[in-house]
Protein backbone atom coordinates (compact mmCIF):
# COMPACT_ATOMS: atom_id res chain seq x y z
CA UNK A 1 0.00 0.00 0.00
CA UNK A 2 2.31 3.33 -1.18
CA UNK A 3 -0.61 5.32 0.38
CA UNK A 4 -3.44 5.33 2.60
CA UNK A 5 -7.00 4.67 1.07
CA UNK A 6 -9.92 6.61 2.33
CA UNK A 7 -13.23 5.25 2.42
CA UNK A 8 -16.14 7.74 2.54
CA UNK A 9 -19.91 7.52 1.93
CA UNK A 10 -20.56 9.10 -1.69
CA UNK A 11 -24.15 10.12 -0.62
CA UNK A 12 -22.61 11.81 2.65
CA UNK A 13 -20.37 13.94 0.59
CA UNK A 14 -22.98 14.93 -1.72
CA UNK A 15 -25.34 15.58 1.36
CA UNK A 16 -22.29 17.97 2.87
CA UNK A 17 -21.75 19.97 -0.57
CA UNK A 18 -25.55 20.94 -0.89
CA UNK A 19 -25.68 21.88 2.39
CA UNK A 20 -22.77 24.11 2.40
CA UNK A 21 -24.43 25.92 -1.04
CA UNK A 22 -27.46 26.34 0.43
CA UNK A 23 -26.57 27.42 3.85
CA UNK A 24 -23.42 30.10 2.27
CA UNK A 25 -26.50 31.21 -0.31
CA UNK A 26 -28.67 31.90 2.66
CA UNK A 27 -25.67 33.80 4.68
CA UNK A 28 -25.14 35.52 1.70
CA UNK A 29 -28.91 37.38 1.28
CA UNK A 30 -29.02 37.14 4.97
CA UNK A 31 -26.05 39.83 5.02
CA UNK A 32 -27.53 41.68 1.66
CA UNK A 33 -31.08 41.80 3.27
CA UNK A 34 -31.58 41.32 6.97
CA UNK A 35 -30.71 44.23 9.56
CA UNK A 36 -32.93 42.72 12.58
CA UNK A 37 -32.00 40.67 15.80
CA UNK A 38 -34.34 37.85 13.68
CA UNK A 39 -31.59 37.57 11.02
CA UNK A 40 -28.77 37.39 13.22
CA UNK A 41 -30.55 34.18 14.94
CA UNK A 42 -31.18 32.60 11.80
CA UNK A 43 -27.23 32.89 10.62
CA UNK A 44 -25.76 31.62 13.80
CA UNK A 45 -28.73 28.49 13.52
CA UNK A 46 -27.15 27.93 10.62
CA UNK A 47 -24.13 28.13 11.30
CA UNK A 48 -24.77 25.38 14.27
CA UNK A 49 -26.56 23.16 11.67
CA UNK A 50 -23.31 23.55 9.31
CA UNK A 51 -21.18 22.00 12.41
CA UNK A 52 -23.53 19.29 12.58
CA UNK A 53 -23.22 18.88 8.80
CA UNK A 54 -19.33 18.61 9.17
CA UNK A 55 -19.13 16.02 12.05
CA UNK A 56 -21.83 13.69 11.10
CA UNK A 57 -21.05 14.12 6.61
CA UNK A 58 -17.91 15.71 5.77
CA UNK A 59 -15.72 14.10 9.20
CA UNK A 60 -16.85 10.41 8.96
CA UNK A 61 -13.92 7.88 6.84
CA UNK A 62 -11.89 5.15 7.31
CA UNK A 63 -8.38 5.39 6.12
CA UNK A 64 -6.35 2.58 5.58
CA UNK A 65 -2.45 2.84 5.56
CA UNK A 66 0.25 0.51 5.74
CA UNK A 67 0.60 0.17 9.37
CA UNK A 68 -3.34 0.06 10.51
CA UNK A 69 -7.17 1.52 10.08
CA UNK A 70 -8.08 4.61 11.12
CA UNK A 71 -11.52 4.82 11.69
CA UNK A 72 -12.96 8.80 12.18
CA UNK A 73 -16.68 8.84 13.38
CA UNK A 74 -18.33 12.25 14.25
CA UNK A 75 -17.10 12.84 17.22
CA UNK A 76 -14.27 10.55 18.07
CA UNK A 77 -11.00 8.78 16.28
CA UNK A 78 -9.99 5.22 16.63
CA UNK A 79 -6.70 3.89 15.28
CA UNK A 80 -5.55 -0.21 15.93
CA UNK A 81 -2.60 -1.56 13.72
CA UNK A 82 -3.59 -3.96 11.09
CA UNK A 83 -2.32 -7.68 13.45
CA UNK A 84 -5.15 -6.13 16.13
CA UNK A 85 -8.27 -6.15 13.80
CA UNK A 86 -10.03 -9.72 14.58
CA UNK A 87 -12.76 -9.54 11.68
CA UNK A 88 -14.22 -6.30 10.10
CA UNK A 89 -18.16 -7.15 8.62
CA UNK A 90 -21.32 -5.46 7.87
CA UNK A 91 -24.36 -5.10 9.77
CA UNK A 92 -26.25 -1.54 9.57
CA UNK A 93 -22.45 0.30 9.64
CA UNK A 94 -19.18 -1.69 8.55
CA UNK A 95 -17.66 -2.71 11.80
CA UNK A 96 -14.27 -3.50 12.97
CA UNK A 97 -13.46 -6.00 15.47
CA UNK A 98 -10.28 -5.09 17.61
CA UNK A 99 -8.67 -7.86 19.62
CA UNK A 100 -5.01 -6.56 21.18
CA UNK A 101 -2.46 -7.97 23.67
CA UNK A 102 -2.39 -5.99 27.03
CA UNK A 103 0.80 -4.80 28.31
CA UNK A 104 3.70 -7.44 29.53
CA UNK A 105 3.39 -8.46 33.02
CA UNK A 106 -0.49 -7.75 33.14
CA UNK A 107 -2.89 -9.78 34.68
CA UNK A 108 -4.60 -12.52 32.69
CA UNK A 109 -7.95 -11.05 32.86
CA UNK A 110 -5.80 -7.78 31.50
CA UNK A 111 -4.46 -9.29 28.38
CA UNK A 112 -6.07 -9.59 25.81
CA UNK A 113 -9.45 -6.81 25.11
CA UNK A 114 -11.91 -6.89 22.62
CA UNK A 115 -13.65 -4.30 20.82
CA UNK A 116 -15.99 -3.60 18.52
CA UNK A 117 -15.88 -0.67 16.40
CA UNK A 118 -18.62 0.75 14.32
CA UNK A 119 -17.82 3.10 11.20
CA UNK A 120 -20.30 6.03 11.05
CA UNK A 121 -18.60 6.46 7.09
CA UNK A 122 -19.82 3.17 5.18
CA UNK A 123 -23.45 1.96 5.56
CA UNK A 124 -24.89 -1.47 4.73
CA UNK A 125 -28.56 -1.83 3.74
CA UNK A 126 -29.21 -5.75 4.28
CA UNK A 127 -33.05 -5.12 2.81
CA UNK A 128 -32.05 -3.21 -0.88
CA UNK A 129 -29.33 -6.21 -0.89
CA UNK A 130 -31.96 -9.02 -0.31
CA UNK A 131 -33.99 -6.87 -2.72
CA UNK A 132 -31.55 -6.47 -5.63
CA UNK A 133 -30.54 -10.31 -5.12
CA UNK A 134 -34.53 -10.93 -5.73
CA UNK A 135 -34.45 -9.03 -8.37
CA UNK A 136 -31.99 -10.64 -10.38
CA UNK A 137 -33.04 -14.15 -9.42
CA UNK A 138 -36.63 -13.45 -10.84
CA UNK A 139 -34.76 -11.71 -14.16
CA UNK A 140 -32.63 -14.66 -14.36
CA UNK A 141 -36.29 -17.23 -14.03
CA UNK A 142 -37.76 -14.55 -17.18
CA UNK A 143 -34.54 -14.67 -19.27
CA UNK A 144 -34.73 -18.50 -18.98
CA UNK A 145 -38.15 -18.92 -19.90
CA UNK A 146 -37.61 -15.98 -22.65
CA UNK A 147 -34.97 -18.12 -24.26
CA UNK A 148 -37.27 -20.92 -24.57
CA UNK A 149 -39.43 -19.34 -26.43
CA UNK A 150 -37.25 -17.74 -28.42
CA UNK A 151 -37.32 -13.90 -26.66
CA UNK A 152 -34.31 -14.36 -24.75
CA UNK A 153 -32.53 -11.65 -26.60
CA UNK A 154 -34.94 -8.94 -24.99
CA UNK A 155 -34.84 -9.82 -21.56
CA UNK A 156 -31.77 -10.42 -21.26
CA UNK A 157 -30.91 -6.98 -22.21
CA UNK A 158 -33.32 -6.12 -20.02
CA UNK A 159 -31.69 -7.81 -16.86
CA UNK A 160 -27.74 -7.32 -16.75
CA UNK A 161 -25.49 -9.31 -14.45
CA UNK A 162 -24.85 -6.35 -12.16
CA UNK A 163 -28.22 -6.17 -11.36
CA UNK A 164 -27.49 -8.76 -8.44
CA UNK A 165 -26.64 -5.98 -5.83
CA UNK A 166 -27.14 -1.94 -5.49
CA UNK A 167 -23.71 -0.33 -6.24
CA UNK A 168 -23.72 0.83 -2.55
CA UNK A 169 -24.10 -2.34 -0.81
CA UNK A 170 -21.63 -3.74 -3.56
CA UNK A 171 -19.22 -0.99 -2.53
CA UNK A 172 -19.64 -1.94 1.42
CA UNK A 173 -19.05 -5.58 0.56
CA UNK A 174 -15.52 -4.45 -1.20
CA UNK A 175 -14.30 -2.30 1.03
CA UNK A 176 -14.82 -5.07 3.67
CA UNK A 177 -13.06 -7.76 1.74
CA UNK A 178 -9.95 -5.15 1.29
CA UNK A 179 -9.78 -4.13 4.87
CA UNK A 180 -10.36 -8.17 5.81
CA UNK A 181 -7.19 -8.68 3.38
CA UNK A 182 -5.24 -6.47 5.01
CA UNK A 183 -5.92 -7.73 8.55
CA UNK A 184 -5.46 -11.25 7.62
CA UNK A 185 -2.21 -10.89 6.01
CA UNK A 186 -0.68 -8.81 8.92
CA UNK A 187 -1.60 -11.67 11.18
CA UNK A 188 -0.58 -14.10 9.40
CA UNK A 189 3.17 -11.79 9.39
CA UNK A 190 3.16 -11.15 13.09
CA UNK A 191 3.05 -15.10 13.55
CA UNK A 192 5.41 -16.13 11.63
CA UNK A 193 7.67 -13.45 12.68
CA UNK A 194 6.96 -14.34 16.14
CA UNK A 195 7.99 -17.85 15.02
CA UNK A 196 10.91 -16.64 13.68
CA UNK A 197 12.45 -14.80 16.66
CA UNK A 198 12.31 -17.43 18.62
CA UNK A 199 14.09 -19.85 16.20
CA UNK A 200 17.09 -17.00 15.69
CA UNK A 201 17.04 -16.37 19.40
CA UNK A 202 20.68 -17.56 21.41
CA UNK A 203 20.18 -21.39 23.14
CA UNK A 204 21.73 -21.50 26.21
CA UNK A 205 24.93 -24.26 25.89
CA UNK A 206 27.72 -25.04 28.41
CA UNK A 207 29.82 -23.72 26.13
CA UNK A 208 28.09 -20.37 25.61
CA UNK A 209 27.07 -20.03 29.17
CA UNK A 210 30.29 -17.68 30.15
CA UNK A 211 31.01 -15.08 27.88
CA UNK A 212 34.44 -14.25 27.30
CA UNK A 213 36.18 -11.26 28.26
CA UNK A 214 37.22 -9.16 25.62
CA UNK A 215 40.43 -8.28 24.99
CA UNK A 216 41.35 -5.10 26.70
CA UNK A 217 41.41 -2.24 24.46
CA UNK A 218 39.01 -4.21 21.88
CA UNK A 219 35.42 -3.35 21.37
CA UNK A 220 32.93 -5.99 22.92
CA UNK A 221 31.76 -8.25 20.36
CA UNK A 222 28.41 -7.34 17.94
CA UNK A 223 25.61 -9.26 19.49
CA UNK A 224 23.54 -11.15 16.90
CA UNK A 225 21.34 -9.66 14.58
CA UNK A 226 17.80 -9.65 15.92
CA UNK A 227 14.91 -10.49 13.52
CA UNK A 228 12.91 -7.61 12.70
CA UNK A 229 9.35 -8.23 13.43
CA UNK A 230 6.11 -6.64 12.90
CA UNK A 231 5.94 -4.27 15.97
CA UNK A 232 8.83 -1.94 13.97
CA UNK A 233 6.14 -1.65 11.54
CA UNK A 234 3.60 -0.57 14.18
CA UNK A 235 0.90 -3.41 12.79
CA UNK A 236 0.78 -4.70 16.35
CA UNK A 237 -0.36 -0.83 17.51
CA UNK A 238 -3.60 -1.76 20.15
CA UNK A 239 -6.09 0.01 20.15
CA UNK A 240 -6.51 3.91 20.46
CA UNK A 241 -9.65 6.04 20.68
CA UNK A 242 -9.66 9.77 21.34
CA UNK A 243 -11.94 13.08 21.17
CA UNK A 244 -11.52 15.07 17.65
CA UNK A 245 -11.04 18.66 19.14
CA UNK A 246 -12.35 20.00 15.69
CA UNK A 247 -15.46 18.19 16.06
CA UNK A 248 -16.57 19.20 19.69
CA UNK A 249 -15.46 22.83 18.52
CA UNK A 250 -17.31 22.62 15.12
CA UNK A 251 -20.74 22.07 17.83
CA UNK A 252 -19.60 24.09 20.98
CA UNK A 253 -18.66 27.34 18.94
CA UNK A 254 -21.64 27.71 17.08
CA UNK A 255 -23.81 26.66 19.99
CA UNK A 256 -21.99 28.87 22.19
CA UNK A 257 -22.55 31.82 19.31
CA UNK A 258 -26.76 30.67 19.29
CA UNK A 259 -26.51 31.28 23.00
CA UNK A 260 -25.45 34.48 23.00
CA UNK A 261 -27.32 36.07 20.14
CA UNK A 262 -30.58 34.77 21.53
CA UNK A 263 -29.80 36.15 24.83
CA UNK A 264 -28.47 39.46 24.06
Amino acid sequence: MEKPQVFRSPTAVVVWVVWLLFAVGNWVDLAVQGRDHTSVVAAAILLLATGAAYVTAQRPRIIADEAGVTIRNPLRDHRIGWAGVAEVDLVDLLRVHCAWGGPPGAAPADREHHKVISAWAIHYSRRRQFAAEARARRGARRSASAFQVGFGRAYASATPASASASSTEAEAEKIVKLLQAHATAARAEAVWAGSTVEIAGPQPTLETTESPTPAPGTAPAPAPAATTTVATTGWTEPLTSTWSRRALLALLIPALILLIVVLV
